[in-house]
């Protein structure tokens, strides 16, 4: 589903990423780690469109994407989440997930001034489908909620749910468990999969070595934005260089 070839991104004279491959099979969670500053939310924001790369290339379904803007991977299927909430916190957390499905909805202005009868209908359903995914994601508790009275937990979830609000068929889910206490890190760990059950891509990048062992059909390893290693969770956790530059103890221990 998606190939990346020899992605560059210099900011000055310093390479955040470096001539970086790998390819993501449908339907497959793929994970990529790496030490802090080792390029992978850089590598995010160049496939997702938010950077612009110095060099390489970057197929969707065999088209290049490379240097499309966020709006135009989003009519393509893709969606993310972001390593710091980025919520619309003036609304409520039903109209964040409500959000997600903005490409769906009949956003011309003569629709908007009057109202039609099939607008308000669409808009109800909207509704009730971000009702719905709240509580597939786990914070259907907080449906009539505003975003700032919500936990930091439930506030991760509402993140998801409004990327999938979008409808995807590949998903970037930045660092989903960073902040999150080890039975919502569980949780998250179920939701992965169960999204993936669903026949989302998802490309994930996560700390948390136990969830990524647990999820991850593949994994891509970073390491001064340069590739590291890739390969099944059990290669990358007997590669000596993965060992020696990130794993460490928890990954001989494990």
């Amino acid at each position: 589903m998606l190939k990346v070839e020899n992605l560059t991104k210099r900011f000055g004279g310093v390479a955040a990423v470096s001539e970086v491959s790998f390819a993501v099979g449908e339907g497959a969670v793929h994970a990529v780690i790496g030490p802090n500053g080792a390029g992978k939310t850089t590598l995010f924001n160049l496939i997702t469109g938010i950077y612009r790369p110095t060099a390489g290339s970057i197929t969707l379904d065999g088209a290049e994407v490379a240097g499309l803007p966020p709006e135009a991977l989003a009519r393509r299927g893709v969606s993310r989440t972001f390593q710091n909430l980025q919520l619309a916190t003036g609304l409520s957390a039903i109209e964040n997930v409500m959000l997600g499905a903005h490409l769906k909805l009949n956003s011309g202005l003569l629709a908007a001034m009057t109202r039609w009868p099939g607008l308000t209908a669409r808009d109800r359903r909207l509704r009730e489908e971000a009702a719905e995914l709240m509580a597939f994601v786990g914070c259907g508790a907080y449906v009539g909620a505003q975003t700032r009275e919500m936990p930091y937990g439930a506030l991760k979830r509402l993140e998801i749910a409004r990327a999938i609000a979008a409808e995807p068929k590949l998903l970037f889910l930045d660092e989903p468990a960073a902040g999150l206490n080890p039975t919502e890190t569980r949780e998250i760990d179920d939701l992965i999969v169960e999204l993936a059950g669903r026949g989302i891509t998802i490309v994930l990048v996560e700390h948390d070595m136990k969830l990524v062992m647990n999820v991850s059909d593949h994994i891509l390893v970073l390491d001064y934005g340069r590739k590291l290693a890739e390969g099944t969770p059990e290669e990358v956790r007997r590669d000596p260089k993965v060992i020696a530059a990130y794993l460490g103890a928890e990954a001989s221990g494990a």
